[in-house]
């Protein structure tokens, strides 16, 4: 993996990246109308949002049916880990609800 601090911070510098990692980062996977319903964003920006992450190298997908579920890359360096862990335990907490959309 190529680790590259600049795309690390490019990546947790935009507010609803961040918060939208912040819910991935409970270990559990998340569908994209999740972030979206807790987030108030738009389909296409979240999954622009979830692109930018999973390019960074902080998240993993996976295809189930027409859904894309996100999870926080297991493979991730420990420096990142550290940096990451730091940001989100000094931000306030999301609300966990479950997603109101499931896959047929």
């Amino acid at each position: 993996m190529d680790t590259r601090i600049d795309d690390l911070l490019s990546a947790l510098a935009e507010p609803t990246r961040l918060r939208a990692l912040q819910i991935v980062w409970d270990g559990d996977e998340h569908c994209v109308c999740e972030l979206m319903d807790k987030l108030g964003a738009s389909q296409s920006r979240m999954s622009r949002h979830m692109a930018r992450l999973k390019a960074a190298g902080l998240l993993s997908d996976r295809r189930d049916a027409q859904w894309v579920r996100y999870r926080r890359n297991p493979d991730l360096p420990a420096d990142w880990l550290r940096i990451i862990e730091t940001v989100l335990a000094a931000m306030p907490a999301v609300p966990r609800d479950e997603c109101r959309k499931k896959a047929a």
